[in-house]
């Protein structure tokens, strides 16, 4: 077993640190990070804008570079909350609490070292259990028929509800939403189109690309638009990168706590990284001998969940790899990616197409060393990017996402389907609804069909074929758990005041 592991990372890291692969990990760790530092973009809106480009890109190094850009993202994130109190990425809202309060105290240099620091560390344990776990993983999923894989997905959308934030409610009708809008185009079993109103171009389905970055890039850019707060940075010049014993020892037990509570959380659909974060913050606090620290700059409030978001984010794509399931919607976006170039994700990768899954997680070694060696010595010029005004920024950005649209099939009804969806991206905004469960049920609801009905083929129309496989009826009986956890009075309270407290 041990052999074999290494045998793998041995292919994976070949495949790695060719000097194309080596390239794009570069472009996606500095892209990643530059995203993370302007606030207000985030990795989903950058990684749909680019999805066009990796068209004429090999697989691996597609890949490579799109998972750059998201565990980049949570490096660039902690920058922009510790110099300007502001999240560059959602999962950086923790790091605000403790470490602005270090930069403050002038100790800035030392909150983005630990920080850098942190998520390195993190970042290489994750990426081992993704190298150890996938495969055992995997090996159980060749087993899944149609009807586990349906019952999978069904647990998978209702863990999503749990885990999104806001209203249960609007959480459910936003998956169904998803799953209405993943059925247009033409029936796979009868060829008839369904729900294309007379309209040629939708005979062939929504574009994947055009419903995220409608939602995820348009949106985002009406609605930062609409803020008007000037971004004050805190220190100009930082200093004292280099970290003191003493911070270190204070830091890594924390670093250490928040690496494993990320690393567990991440693989559960939803928001891992975020929730990472949130955890290990609440238990570092719990376990400090004097926590009125928190929140007035302790060293501990800023590693902790600086791990946990950067161990979730790797992670998480050990359900993306294993089962073809994406628990997050960057995940969502990953298997857009992987459609592109044919590739069907799901356990058959690591045997049909082993040089790019081990090349994938060998990579992210690779560029978690680029993001330390890299990013601090870099400080100043993200600096610098800070003080760029937001209405120089978004007409570059709009372009970009108009061409990377039009590009998919020279179709301008493409670019304006995006406008549409980024018109509805900005209504789910004003009315609270959160979009990433929509890109998950519009991901998955293709794949929940086909499988319903050859499932229900295979079972010649006996619905009971779900009950009677036991590992379609276990993983059922864990949705129905789940369902009913959801409808807990108190856990829905409980809930609620962890999100309105995040």
């Amino acid at each position: 077993m041990e052999f074999d592991l290494l045998q793998n990372l041995a292919t994976g890291f070949g495949v790695a640190l060719t000097f194309q692969n080596v390239l794009y990990a570069l472009a996606g760790v500095l892209l990643g990070t530059l995203i993370g530092v302007l606030p207000g973009i985030g990795p989903v809106p950058t990684i749909a804008m680019l999805l066009p480009i990796t068209y004429a890109l090999p697989p691996v190094s597609a890949l490579i570079m799109l998972a750059g850009i998201y565990y980049g993202a949570q490096y660039g994130g902690s920058t922009t909350a510790i110099l300007v109190n502001l999240p560059g990425e959602a999962s950086s809202v923790v790091t605000c609490l403790d470490g602005y309060q270090m930069a403050r105290n002038g100790r800035a240099g030392a909150a983005l070292s630990v920080a850098a620091v942190g998520s390195f560390v993190a970042g290489c344990f994750a990426t081992l259990m993704v190298a150890a776990f996938a495969p055992p993983l995997a090996e159980v999923a060749l087993k899944f028929g149609p009807a586990e894989y349906f019952s999978l997905m069904v647990l998978g959308l209702l863990a999503a509800v749990v885990l999104a934030s806001g209203s249960l409610v609007k959480a459910i009708a936003m998956i169904i939403l998803g799953l209405l809008l993943g059925i247009v185009g033409t029936d796979v079993n009868s060829g008839l189109p369904r729900f294309s109103f007379g309209i040629p171009e939708l005979t062939d389905g929504i574009g994947f690309v055009v419903v995220a970055m409608g939602l995820f890039g348009f949106a985002e850019i009406i609605v930062n638009l609409e803020h008007t707060e000037k971004r004050e940075v805190f220190t100009n010049r930082v200093s004292g990168l280099w970290l003191k014993w003493k911070d270190l020892r204070e830091a890594l037990p924390a670093m250490l706590r928040g690496t494993a509570i990320g690393s567990v959380l991440g693989i559960l659909p939803g928001g891992g990284a975020l929730l990472g974060a949130f955890a290990s913050y609440t238990l570092e606090k719990k376990l400090a001998k004097d926590p009125s620290r928190f929140g007035k700059g302790a060293i501990e409030g800023v590693a902790g969940p600086e791990s946990a978001n950067n161990a979730g984010a790797q992670t998480s794509f050990i359900p993306l790899l294993t089962l073809g399931i994406p628990p997050n919607a960057v995940m969502a976006l990953m298997v857009g990616a992987m459609t592109i170039h044919n590739i069907q994700p799901g356990p058959q990768v690591m045997t049909s197409n082993p040089q790019l899954f081990w090349g994938l997680i060998a990579s992210m070694w690779v560029g978690n060393l680029m993001l330390v060696v890299l990013n601090l010595p870099m400080i100043g010029i993200w600096i610098k990017l800070l003080s760029v005004p937001y209405r120089l920024l978004y007409p570059a950005i709009l372009l970009f996402c108009c061409i990377g649209v039009y590009s998919l099939s020279n179709n301008i009804f493409d670019v304006m389907m995006t406008v549409v969806f980024g018109a509805l991206g900005w209504l789910f905004v004003k009315l609270e609804c959160e979009p990433a469960p929509l890109l998950l049920g519009f991901i998955l609801g293709p794949m929940m069909e086909e499988n319903l009905r050859r499932a229900m083929l295979l079972s010649r129309g006996d619905p009971t074929v779900f009950l009677t496989r036991p590992l379609s009826r276990s993983l059922l009986i864990a949705a129905a758990l789940l369902l009913l956890l959801i409808l807990l009075p108190n856990l829905r309270r409980k809930r609620e005041e962890a999100f309105h407290e995040a």
